[in-house]
């Protein structure tokens, strides 16, 4: 599976970028939404991690982008994972995302949460 883990914060999408790489697939990075959407088109992504509070383009914009362009990536799962998490489930989820964890996270509980990702997506 192709990850993109997009956060501002460069010591959690290396932590995240290996973690994802030690379940034995690929990460890619991104530090804001405005180079997760550049980068999403130009790759395929299977399931991308995403936090919301980032500078130029939030992940909430992220998602709502996503959903105006669905050709881009019509099967990858959005997993949001962000300490504002809590304060914007509502719109979230109206926007179809259904993965919505709250920083900060431990590692058992990201690896966890990689592995749940896979499950649904192969079923």
């Amino acid at each position: 599976m192709h990850f993109l883990v997009v956060d501002d914060n460069e010591d959690i999408r290396d932590v995240f970028s290996r973690l994802v790489e030690r379940a034995g697939h690929v990460a890619a990075t991104a530090e804001d939404g405005q180079a997760a959407v550049e980068r999403l088109q130009q790759e395929t992504f299977d399931v991308m991690l995403l936090d919301l509070t980032m500078p130029r383009m939030n992940g909430v914009e992220v998602v709502r982008w996503l959903r105006e362009h669905p050709e881009v990536a019509p099967t990858m799962k959005v997993v949001v994972i962000s300490a504002w998490a809590g304060e914007h489930r509502a719109t979230l989820q109206e926007l179809g995302v259904e993965n919505v964890m709250q920083k900060p996270l431990r590692i058992q509980q990201l690896t966890d949460l990689i592995t749940e990702t896979l499950r649904t997506m192969d079923s």
